[in-house]
């Protein structure tokens, strides 16, 4: 098992490595001066000139890398051009509303997932399979911002049931915020909900026609206790994987959806960045996300160990 871990660090390393000499190499070959895009077609040469000693950018390629590393190294992102603070800082001051976001729709999106994919795989052929496959195709074929919405207009607006936008005052309980939460929080979780049913059902089904499972059956077993006990402990391993694989591509594809609502996210940070070309923010946001995307995998592999005891061999 401890070998598996190690393998899996190293693995970890080597990506985060590749994913920073890529982000590296993207703003430094971008077409233009990135100073000069940077400040805007007013800047002076003189500002232009500082802005690139600033950054480094005036030495060579190789220098740039180094310096680059060590800077990461000691958790340093840079500093944000237009916000004029350390981009650490505004990742961090933006983490808790993406953060919250994403846990709440992962966790509507497994409510109703699992228990339909579940039903479904048991009810082959059925009615209730075939609407549940349907549904999931609907959900999964919905823009989670066209849902948004249509959930702001209904719930918001017409019954004023939730807020319109917003992720409450500085001085906001933590129940109001969530509160605030609700509606994004569904849009991206009924989106979301159907490749977990649909990887649910099919894991399901494979498992339920297996050897072991009938004879589970043949041994006067309850059907309950088939499917939940040894059927879905058996089929979680694909299962974890896509609802990891989910948590992954909505924080950071949530951008859509915190500009809709308007909160203050990570992602309504990353729009602003990309529109004012500051791109110690856009390389900053980009290996924090690639870390989660890691640090995600792993803990799902971490998960496998418990999950299947065969894994650690």
């Amino acid at each position: 098992m401890l070998r598996y871990i190690f393998q899996r660090l190293m693995g970890m390393i080597v990506v985060m490595a590749i994913v920073v000499t890529i982000v590296f190499v993207i703003v430094r070959v971008t077409p233009g001066d990135p100073a000069a895009v940077m400040l805007g077609p007013e800047a002076t040469q003189e500002d232009i000139t500082a802005l690139r000693s600033r950054l480094g950018l005036d030495q060579s390629l190789g220098l740039q890398y180094v310096y680059y590393i060590g800077q990461l190294l000691q958790g340093d992102l840079g500093q944000s051009i237009f916000l004029n603070q350390p981009v650490t800082s505004a990742l961090a001051e933006r983490a808790e509303p993406t953060f919250f976001l994403t846990l709440f729709s992962i966790v509507i999106a497994c409510a109703i997932a699992l228990p339909i994919g579940i039903y479904a795989a048991y009810r082959r052929g059925s009615f209730v399979d075939q609407a549940a496959t349907t549904l999931a195709m609907l959900a999964a074929s919905i823009p989670s911002f066209w849902l948004g919405l249509i959930l702001i207009q209904v719930f918001a607006v017409r019954f004023g049931w939730f807020p319109v936008s917003g992720y409450g005052g500085p001085g906001s309980s933590f129940t109001e915020r969530m509160y605030h939460l609700t509606l994004p929080a569904i849009a991206l979780g009924v989106v979301s909900s159907a490749l977990i049913l649909r990887f649910t059902r099919a894991s399901m089904l494979d498992v339920l026609g297996d050897d072991f499972i009938r004879t589970a059956r043949a041994k006067g077993l309850g059907e309950r206790k088939v499917v939940m006990k040894h059927a879905l402990k058996n089929a979680l391993i694909p299962i974890l994987t896509i609802i990891g694989l989910t948590a992954a591509v909505l924080i950071s594809g949530a951008v859509v959806t915190e500009t809709v609502f308007g909160l203050p996210g990570v992602g309504n940070l990353v729009v602003s960045a990309v529109l004012r070309r500051d791109y110690p923010v856009i390389q900053g946001a980009l290996l924090v996300i690639a870390a989660l995307y890691v640090l995600i995998n792993f803990v799902i592999d971490m998960l496998y160990l418990l999950v299947d005891p065969r894994v650690r061999y």
